[in-house]
């Protein structure tokens, strides 16, 4: 009997020691502390000069009234985070809406609006991030690279330092991160070690875009586009043509797109072509603001008498309507996969525009204050 008892209490001790089961393999997509989603969860990061930052969820129509910042000279965005710029720091605001596009199929998601901290920084600065980093470039070219992970945790992690031409940004890019220095275009390693320089010159660069074809530099004589396509970065001109009117400074886009927008002057824009690698020039009138929808889709503009108008590929204007009035502080245009928004700076008001049905008004988000910044995340 004791020998009985004995046999079964190691059998007992046995079965106690027998390895948990593996947990549950993790769903495709799945992040932890997020709601994934089946559409783009768009919000808008809304700020005043004065200090009043805000964010919009356009989905519910609810906002979300952060830390005011005084002093606001300027909001940018990755997509996921807003980079809120003072006189000399930017404050990182978490807008817990977020795209991730894996080529074949993207993945939405929506998770809770979070303040993170504030980075000293020659403001305004400059935004650009992949996966792993996201690199912020002050206005005289010191440039802080965060990881990106920390960062969707809730931490200001950072993961270098660098310097770029003053007033260009700093683009991570196929692991590498795109470094401007004088008219070169430096590839640079994560620990900010030169790989490789782009032997096209970029002289006077200013602008700078990230498409699915490449990184765009706006360059005095065109466009210095940077591609790697699994090889070794190259880089190629997009010369103006002939006569050209003035130059492209800044470029506007639907996040990912290969159709740029860019003010040409005062009256007039810019339309730039990755795929069939060309320039458009757009005589508008007198013009506050302009973007792009993006391939065979329209240019859009606001006029500086508040009349926004689209154009076909070609130039011709095919659909105005008056969105704000004549004569305020320049809007912004900002453009998802079917709507615009614009900015009536004065009013504190957001304008829903749908661009596929003749520049309606769809919506308005009177927001009170002032709105004299404007950027969409979530796309």
């Amino acid at each position: 009997m004791q020998l009985f008892s004995i046999a079964l209490g190691a059998l007992a001790l046995g079965a106690c020691a027998q390895p948990p089961p593996p947990p549950p393999p993790v769903p495709h997509g799945y992040v932890e502390g997020a709601e994934e989603t089946a559409e783009a969860q768009s919000r808008l990061i809304v700020a005043e000069d004065g200090g009043a930052l805000r964010v919009l969820d356009l989905l519910t129509e609810e906002t979300r009234d952060l830390q005011p910042v005084p002093g606001i000279r300027d909001v940018v965005t990755d997509g996921r985070f807003g980079f809120v710029s003072d006189a000399n720091s930017v404050h990182v605001v978490d807008s817990g809406a977020w795209t991730v596009d894996h080529g074949d199929h993207i993945h939405h998601y929506r998770a809770e609006i979070r303040e993170l901290g504030e980075i000293p920084l020659a403001t305004p600065v400059q935004a650009q991030s992949d996966k792993v980093v996201v690199a912020l470039s002050g206005a005289d070219g010191a440039t802080v690279l965060l990881n990106r992970e920390p960062l969707e945790k809730g931490r200001i992690e950072r993961a270098g330092d660098l310097r770029v031409e003053p007033g260009t940004a700093a683009v991570p890019f196929e692991q590498h991160v795109l470094a401007l220095s004088g008219d070169a275009v430096r590839v640079l390693d994560r620990a900010g070690a030169e790989t490789a320089r782009i032997p096209q010159p970029c002289p006077e660069p200013a602008g700078t875009a990230v498409t699915r074809r490449g990184v765009v530099f706006g360059c005095a004589d065109g466009a210095l586009l940077v591609t790697a396509d699994d090889g070794p970065f190259r880089g190629e001109k997009i010369a103006y043509p002939p006569g050209a009117a003035p130059r492209a400074s800044e470029f506007h886009q639907r996040p990912g797109s290969d159709t740029l927008a860019a003010l040409a002057g005062e009256d007039g824009a810019w339309l730039l072509d990755l795929s069939k690698r060309s320039w458009k020039h757009v005589p508008t009138g007198p013009v506050a603001a302009v973007n792009a929808v993006g391939a065979g889709g329209s240019l859009l503009s606001v006029g500086t008498d508040g009349t926004m108008r689209a154009y076909r590929e070609d130039g011709t204007e095919i659909a105005r309507n008056q969105v704000i009035p004549p004569g305020g502080p320049p809007p912004s245009i900002q453009v998802d996969t079917s709507r615009a928004y614009v900015n009536d700076v004065a009013a504190g008001t957001v304008h829903e525009i749908d661009y596929n049905d003749g520049l309606r008004i769809a919506r308005s988000f009177r927001l009170g204050g002032q709105a004299a910044h404007l950027v969409e995340t979530g796309r």
